[in-house]
């Protein structure tokens, strides 16, 4: 079964090994420990006094014993050094001292444990040093003199560094580096879970901004298509009414609607273009600037609608501003649907706080009724979302004298500064 990049494999563990092959260290290691304190001792001991039958096999035994301790070095770090302690006063075993020290200084952490290293690293000095002083002191039956006092405490010394400081510190190192790889090791598998978690959420905004910007074309196709079609509609209905009565007038409306269907074909190549466009390239938003051209269309659509701008003309952001277009656009769309024949009134008012834009229409009546224009019921919601994004307010619903009110406030925030216009 395959496994995932960040994911660990277990390890098959034997009793408090690890791995088999570390099991297989371990008791190498305990023979060969045993075979070497049991023969250097019987070998001291030989040539200096004569060893019984009976004291050679408690020898044997002692030492099998002494370096069959390193079997749980792993386990048990300090029993190993221990026994050392114990039975290096009369045997020293080199292969056993030096593993004991070098186990316990790798796998203790440091520096937490350290008084215990440090500890009992310095008996193990000042023991072997006094072993190997008493060994050279103490003369054999070979024909070769001891040095000399200073000599002989001087090579215990060096002989007890080589046997205790170099494991230790070589412990030392390796257990440090032994604790770094693991810690980068949790780090490598920390960063990988975090880059799963980050590629998920990334995941998910880029769902979230698709969902935002398929709303947001659909709210623009709306905003465009809705007010064009609706006036290609009212000019067809007057076009059927007038067509046997009056010709010129006619020709007049199928000309109006051949410039509204074309206007709205231009509003659609410049909004499915953004889908192609760069951020160099964004098409020029409908402004403020172009209400006349806006109210007059449907004016001539034959609707009763005037405009009237009040305040201070201020330049606002492009996205304020075509919001606001769009607020008006809508108002005048859904005056055609259901207002047909009703006076409509376009309020756009400068403050000091913003902008204000309504769409009023007055209660429907007189010889035409409503344009018979279906309606998805969108519109007005997405003016709200759209306003409201900006930090704006939205209101929309029936007037007293049953007419209808449409109307938004943008914040002055959204106003382009003097100076930067310069």
């Amino acid at each position: 079964m395959s496994k995932s990049p960040g994911e660990r494999v277990p390890v098959r563990s034997f009793w408090w090994w690890k791995r088999p092959r570390s099991a297989f260290l371990d008791i190498g290691l305990a023979l060969l420990a045993a075979v070497e304190c049991a023969a250097s001792t019987l070998a001291f001991l030989s040539a200096r006094i004569h060893v019984s039958t009976a004291g050679a096999v408690g020898i044997a035994v002692l030492g099998t014993l002494a370096g069959g301790s390193l079997v749980v070095r792993r386990r048990w770090p300090a029993v190993p050094v221990l026994v050392t302690l114990l039975v290096m006063p009369g045997m020293l075993g080199v292969v056993l001292l030096v593993v004991a020290l070098y186990t316990l200084a790798s796998t203790w952490e440091w520096p937490s444990r350290r008084r215990r290293v440090v500890a009992l690293s310095a008996l193990a000095f000042a023991e072997a040093a006094a072993v190997m002083a008493v060994s050279l002191m103490t003369p054999g039956d070979g024909p070769v003199d001891p040095p000399p006092l200073w000599g002989q405490i001087l090579l215990s010394l060096l002989v007890a560094v080589g046997l205790t400081v170099a494991p230790v510190l070589t412990g030392l190192y390796v257990g440090a580096r032994r604790r770094l790889i693991e810690s980068l090791k949790d780090r490598a598998h920390g960063l990988e879970t975090e880059l799963d978690l980050l590629a998920e959420q990334a995941q998910e905004r880029a769902r979230r901004a698709r969902l935002e910007e398929r709303t947001r074309i659909a709210r623009e196709m709306h905003d465009v298509v809705a007010h064009r079609v609706s006036l290609m509609v009212v000019h067809a209905g007057a076009l059927e009414r007038i067509v046997g009565k009056d010709p010129d007038k006619a020709a007049q409306s199928a000309k109006l609607m051949g410039e509204v269907g074309r206007q709205a074909l231009n509003e659609l190549r410049e909004i499915l273009g953004v889908l192609r466009m760069d951020d160099e390239r964004q098409p020029e938003p409908d402004s403020l600037a172009g209400l006349p051209r806006l109210v007059d269309q449907s004016r001539v659509a034959g609707m009763a609608v005037t405009l009237t701008v009040s305040g201070s003309r201020q330049e606002f952001t492009g996205e304020a501003e075509q919001t606001a277009y769009r607020v008006v656009q809508e108002g005048l769309t859904n005056a055609h649907k259901h207002a047909g024949g009703a006076q409509v009134s376009v309020l756009l008012s400068y403050a000091p706080n913003g902008v204000r834009v309504a769409v009023v229409n007055a209660c429907p009546g007189g010889e035409r009724g409503a344009a018979k224009l279906p309606s998805g019921g969108n519109g007005l919601v997405g003016m709200r979302e759209r306003v409201i994004a900006l930090g704006g307010t939205f209101s929309s619903g029936p007037e007293a004298d049953g007419g209808f009110r449409i109307e938004a406030v943008l914040p002055s925030r959204l106003a382009v500064r003097a100076e930067r216009l310069r």
